[in-house]
């Protein structure tokens, strides 16, 4: 790679750009995030996020999704198993992926949130131990590696007996947020 491009890649701001240590962010705990509890996050815009839902809308929304907890340390959804079957019965495991990447990309976004940047999935992998076939199943992710530029996740996904249904694991690439036109 020439070493234009590498210098352009590299975690070192730009002349005169804020640094993560350049701004003071705290986290605030809210008690009640539309149905979401125990949420923490770091900025304004983060908590819009929360708050109207986008974190979790979309594919999220479609396969039922609740999340219960979300910080930078740990997040905790669950989602039914009723209408996330395959032919067989089961739950599918595609849904058990969309599931533990909707966590592990969360919690990615809060942490890139302090360094004003975005997070998006770029490898995951998933073993499937068991089947689910009723009930509902919960997701427990928690970082493996918090960096400035990947952050990794170790997803637990259980069935209501708290058998291990499925782990994954995620790895999000933390990028510059995209310049508002």
């Amino acid at each position: 790679m020439p070493r234009r491009q590498f210098a352009a890649l590299s975690a070192r701001p730009r002349h005169g750009a804020a640094t993560g240590r350049d701004r003071v962010r705290t986290a605030r705990p809210f008690s009640r995030i539309g149905r979401h509890s125990n949420m923490t996050t770091n900025s304004e815009e983060m908590r819009s996020l929360i708050d109207t839902g986008a974190l979790t809308g979309g594919l999220g929304a479609t396969m039922g999704i609740e999340v219960t907890e979300a910080s930078a340390e740990r997040v905790v959804a669950r989602m039914p198993v009723e209408g996330n079957r395959q032919p067989y019965g089961l739950l599918h495991g595609g849904a058990s992926c969309v599931l533990a990447e909707s966590l592990g990309s969360i919690g990615s976004m809060i942490h890139a949130d302090q360094f004003g940047r975005i997070a998006m999935g770029i490898e995951i992998n998933a073993t499937h131990h068991r089947s689910a076939t009723q009930g509902h199943v919960t997701g427990v992710a928690t970082p493996v590696h918090l960096g400035r530029t990947l952050a990794t996740w170790d997803i637990t996904i259980t069935d209501d007996e708290d058998r291990k249904v499925c782990t994954s694991r995620l790895t999000c690439v933390l990028r510059e947020a995209p310049k508002e036109a």
